[in-house]
This record gives structure tokens, C-alpha cells and sequence, in this order.
């Protein structure tokens, strides 16, 4: 500036730069026109309140949705534990069965052998008693016995050794029972061995 220029005269008022902006905080403006109560304040305010409402309900969303596939995970994973430890419980009474269905054949073949007739009467009731008490703990643990003489046929639950006609029943029926059938249910654990009417 020259000399001229700052010397002013006495009624001259000061020159404001009009191109100078004062800084300041954008939400301190916000928060300024909200004090005044201003219609665009509350707009604005408004407008942040539903923003800030969709980003909560959409986090709320995504928490449900992380919750409800936690909760089915759980469901399912306890369903596949309780299915594992029940076939893991068939599987070892089925081992047990196995162990001890030659005992009862044995039983069995003894009892039907001619000596069997000359042991002494307190002795074979004895057996026949452990015998029974072995059969009734199976069916306790779900395991039945099974092959009557007189029942039909059938190659499901029967295994058929001989076909003869010189026996006593119907045609197609079980004649004789060679070794008996175990099953769990409808599963078969051990088909029947029989001799048929031919």
C-alpha cells in the first residue's frame, strides 16, 4: 500500500475484506440452528434421527439373523450328537447280541439233544432258567427272539436249510426250528434257520 492509501480521512470508515470467511465447526452450526428452532434445524435433525434409525435396524438385523443362525446351528448340532450317541448305543448293544446268541444256541442244542432227557430234572430247570433270564434281558434291551413252528415262511426272517415233506404242518411252513432268529425292531439281526414243509 502507498502512502496516499493508508492515510484515511477523518469520516472514512475502516474497509472490511468481504472475501474473509470465519472457520468454524459444521455441527456447531448445526447445533446454533437447532437453538434457534428453526424449521431447516429440525428437518436436518430429523433426517439424522432416521438415518441413524436405518443403520441401527440394520444392525439389528445382521445381530437376529448371526442369532437365529447360531440357535439352528445349536439345534442341529445337539440332534447330530444325540443321533451319533444313539447309534453308538445300537452299535454296542448289537456287539453284546452277537456275543451272546452262540451261548444260547448252545443252550438250545444241548436242550434239544437226546441226552438232554437223562439229565437230572433240577440241573435242566436250572438252565432252562439261565437261559430264560438271557432271553428276557434281550427283550428288555429291545432284542427279541423269534421262530415258532407253524409260522409261515417268509425269506425276510427265515433261512430256509432243508425243504421236506415227510413233516407234520402246511406247505410253505417253518416244520422245525434249526436255530433261532434275533431282530431289533423290524431289523434283523440274525435270520432264523428252519426246516420248511415242503
Amino acid at each position: 500500500m502507498t502512502e496516499h492509501e493508508n492515510k484515511k480521512a477523518p469520516d472514512e470508515e475502516p474497509q472490511i475484506d468481504v472475501d474473509f470467511e470465519p472457520e468454524e465447526d459444521p455441527s456447531r452450526l448445526d447445533e446454533d440452528e437447532a437453538e434457534l428452532g428453526t424449521v431447516g434445524a429440525a428437518l436436518a435433525k430429523l433426517k439424522k434421527l432416521k438415518l441413524e434409525l436405518e443403520r441401527v435396524k440394520a444392525e439389528r438385523q445382521e445381530y437376529l439373523n448371526g442369532w437365529q443362525r447360531s440357535k439352528a446351528d445349536a439345534i442341529n448340532d445337539r440332534k447330530e450328537y444325540l443321533a451319533q450317541a444313539e447309534r453308538a448305543g445300537t452299535r454296542a448293544r448289537d456287539a453284546l447280541v452277537e456275543q451272546l446268541i452262540p451261548a444260547l444256541d448252545s443252550f438250545d442244542l444241548a436242550a434239544g439233544s437226546e441226552q438232554w432227557a437223562t439229565i437230572d430234572d433240577g440241573f435242566r430247570t436250572g438252565m432252562e432258567h439261565v437261559r430264560n433270564i438271557i432271553v428276557e434281558a434281550l427283550a428288555s434291551a429291545g432284542v427279541d427272539r423269534y421262530g415258532k413252528v407253524g409260522e409261515t415262511f417268509s425269506p425276510h426272517m427265515h433261512e430256509a436249510i432243508e425243504e421236506r415233506d415227510d413233516m407234520a404242518g402246511e406247505s410253505g411252513t417253518v416244520a422245525r426250528i434249526l436255530r433261532y432268529g434275533y431282530k431289533s425292531g423290524e431289523r434283523i439281526i440274525r435270520p432264523a434257520q428252519v426246516v420248511i414243509k415242503k
